[in-house]
């Protein structure tokens, strides 16, 4: 079975997308990253692709001004370019079009730093320290036109401790997001993940809801 071509979109540091370019260097993993693109010349995680040897490309947002269906055009024919069959968005800070998303249906996924459906956005570890969560964690779901609101392929649950602060628990959140987003995009390119009702099956069984997850302490 052929390895799927992945493109990663980044706008930042890019750790979501070094944790599957780690992840993609085993000869048996299932998807290879073929491309990193990003909205921003500056976007650190560029460096990063390029020493790995994975191509890059740049399209800067801004040059679009408030066209966002022409940024997404723009992005789609990079896309179609390097043969790409699945999307992974990792820190993308970019609202897409219905028009764009619709051109990837279950084959763009994207990770958060919340159990979705809670705390969908920004700033997700500011709110649930104020919410008084004492679960948090991250999710990797399929990206539809609505935010952060597609059919979630994987979640992991930390414990939110009573002396944490947004940076701690950050971070401790960003290291389940690194282990579970390779583990989501591998299911998907085995093509061992469907979608009923609005819901993934990942071999025939539902995800389990974010309520059974054994929190990581």
């Amino acid at each position: 079975m052929s390895r799927k071509r992945v493109a990663v979109l980044i706008s930042g540091r890019g750790s979501n997308m070094a944790a599957l370019i780690a992840a993609a260097k085993d000869k048996d993993y299932p998807a290879e990253i073929a491309l990193v693109l990003s909205n921003k010349t500056d976007a650190a995680g560029l460096a990063i692709a390029h020493a790995a040897g994975i191509a890059i490309e740049v399209i800067d947002h801004a040059a679009f001004g408030k066209d966002r269906a022409a940024f997404d055009a723009a992005m789609q024919a990079v896309l179609v370019k390097y043969n790409i069959d699945i999307v992974c968005l990792a820190g993308f800070m970019r609202l897409l079009t219905p028009g764009f998303v619709g051109q990837w249906p279950l084959r763009m996924l994207n990770i958060h730093p919340s159990l979705l459906p809670a705390f969908k956005g920004l700033d997700t570890h500011k709110r649930a320290l104020e919410a008084g969560a004492t679960v948090h964690g991250a999710s990797v779901h399929f990206v539809t036109a609505e935010l952060d609101a597609g059919p979630i392929i994987v979640q992991a649950a930390v414990a939110v401790r009573n002396d944490d602060g947004e940076a701690a628990l950050a971070a401790r959140v960003l290291g389940q997001e690194h282990r579970i987003y390779p583990l989501a995009l591998k299911l998907v390119a085995e093509g061992r993940v469907q979608v009923e009702n609005g819901r993934c099956l990942i071999d025939g069984v539902p995800v389990p809801d974010a309520a059974h997850l054994t929190p990581v302490l």
